[in-house]
């Protein structure tokens, strides 16, 4: 493609790189779509690996594959794969109803071989699926026409949870076992609403809509996701009209863009939060140390002045919306009692505790500049910290690894609103998604994995966030509220998992 000086003139630098790599500057017919999108794509196996446990990515996977559960946007659960399931009275088997007519994206059947297939695939340890610990909980699966039965090794209340959430996808077993996982990086096929029809990594993706898909028909035919990990870049690339939707911008660009003629804007409360990661290493190790940390943090005014009000200061890392959620539990914030607590471990603003801090910087709004005036909280109590960047995918290594610094801050994805999916996995040591490693902790929590009574199971959790807050073994900061902006010629639904999804799209009226 060779483009003029005059041409060149014309194009913002988002609509440049466009050009060059062979996308649309802008999707100009009512059936194309461009998105620019906050991350990178690692990986196609959605249930394998670090990727598999990103929730930002669930939103790609979800167009070209299908839950096992569906979710609908208010994240209330729906027939997906499924049609029905469920346990037997004594909670020993578990049933499900396999979806018929359903087909994969190269046109072959989907059948309950798949189902069964994924769901053993997902439980064998040495498959890398990051939740295995969960599916291992069901194995022996029976099939009987479109039913399939399974028999319960150890009781999990939240399994078919699970099944909307992260991991919780089903690949296909003849293809997948035909071209083997490198053959399947190259050219994934699901039976979800868009297929892909190019991808290159770091780069872009471009989708095209699953002729055979069981569900409702897309709106967009074909789709463009551009991957612009810089936030000014996302801001370009809405503002010069190169993209058509955009997400995780400042707040205050959200502000000024949906002022602007020509565009409009979706925001609202979702279900990731903002936390702080502390590892059982170096000062951590210290209560008084983490009890100052958190209680020097000012959350309200993080929220008023950074994210615009855009956001809710939490104590644990439940939200309103989570089951285990308690009002009760509050965090003080009270910078004279850091200090005292600080000099009672020999630390001052003279002679200052010092550690690493690691964060993303441009990946949610705000979380660098939010790191950094935290840090300029911690400093006026006697914390002196030192701020490391890195990108996501290094997180989940680093945490994979139980290799974080000493504090390394996260978003946290929740969906199904379960507490096992927030306080468990976050906070529970021998889970991979875990720093913490202390055995007081794990003693209170292993009992609860597989507590059948829900009303001792949820008030269980509720203790061990209280024990969590006074023992400051995680740092929450706030429920994030997400921008979304978009051209008023396309009408967005915005999905409370934060998923952003190109099939729940449509072209304006």
């Amino acid at each position: 493609m060779t483009i003029n000086r005059r041409d060149l003139l014309g194009y913002g630098a988002a609509a440049i790189g466009a050009a060059t790599l062979g996308l649309p500057r802008a999707a100009k017919a009512a059936d194309e779509l461009t998105i620019a999108y906050n991350v990178n794509l690692p990986s196609w196996d959605p249930t394998t690996g670090p990727s598999a446990v990103n929730p930002t990515i669930q939103g790609l996977y979800q167009s070209v594959f299908d839950q096992i559960i569906g979710q609908k946007p208010d994240l209330s659960f729906t027939p997906g794969l499924l049609t029905e399931w469920g346990w037997n009275d004594d909670r020993t088997k578990v049933t499900m109803t396999v979806r018929e007519g359903v087909k994969w994206h190269d046109g072959s059947p989907f059948t309950p071989e798949d189902v069964v297939w994924s769901l053993t695939r997902a439980g064998d340890d040495k498959t890398g699926n990051p939740i295995q610990f969960v599916w291992k909980n069901v194995n022996n699966f029976k099939i009987d026409g479109n039913k399939i039965t399974g028999d319960v090794v150890q009781f999990d209340p939240v399994y078919f949870k699970w099944m909307s959430f992260l991991t919780g996808y089903i690949l296909p077993k003849a293809y997948y076992e035909k071209v083997g996982a490198e053959g399947f990086e190259k050219a994934p096929i699901g039976t979800g609403p868009y297929m892909v029809d190019k991808f290159e990594r770091n780069a872009f993706l471009r989708l095209k809509a699953n002729p055979h898909y069981w569900g409702t028909k897309p709106a967009f035919e074909n789709v463009t996701i551009k991957f612009v990990t810089d936030a000014a870049s996302r801001v370009a690339e809405i503002e010069s009209g190169s993209s058509q939707v955009t997400l995780e911008i400042p707040y205050e660009e959200y502000d000024r863009l949906i002022a602007k003629d020509g565009l409009a804007g979706s925001i609202k409360n979702v279900s990731d939060i903002g936390m702080i990661f502390f590892n059982d290493i170096e000062a951590m190790l210290d209560k008084n140390v983490r009890q100052a940390a958190v209680m020097a943090v000012d959350k309200e005014l993080l929220v008023k002045r950074l994210l615009r009000g855009y956001g809710q200061p939490i104590a644990t890392l439940e939200t309103p919306e989570y089951t285990a959620f308690d009002p009760s539990i509050k965090v003080e914030h009270n910078p004279e009692k850091a200090k005292e607590l600080l000099a009672a471990s020999g630390y001052s603003t003279k002679k200052p505790v010092k550690f690493t801090i690691q964060t993303t910087k441009g990946f949610k709004p705000k979380d660098y500049e939010m790191i950094q005036a935290i840090v300029g909280m911690w400093r006026k109590v006697g914390i002196e910290a030192k701020i490391e960047v890195y990108e996501i995918a290094k997180h989940y290594e680093l945490r994979a690894a139980d290799k974080l610094a000493p504090a390394a801050f996260y978003n946290w994805g929740n969906s199904i609103g379960d507490p096992t999916t927030s306080t468990g996995f976050a906070m529970y040591g021998p889970s991979p998604h875990s720093v913490w490693d202390s055995k007081d902790l794990i003693d209170m929590i292993n009992p609860l994995w597989g507590e059948k009574d829900e009303a001792k199971r949820i008030a269980g959790w509720k203790a061990v966030d209280k024990y969590i807050a006074e023992q400051a073994y995680v740092l929450p900061l706030i429920q994030y509220v997400q921008p979304i902006v978009h051209s008023k010629k396309v009408n967005v639904v915005q999905h409370v998992s934060g998923a952003l999804l190109p099939a729940l799209m449509t072209p304006a009226a």
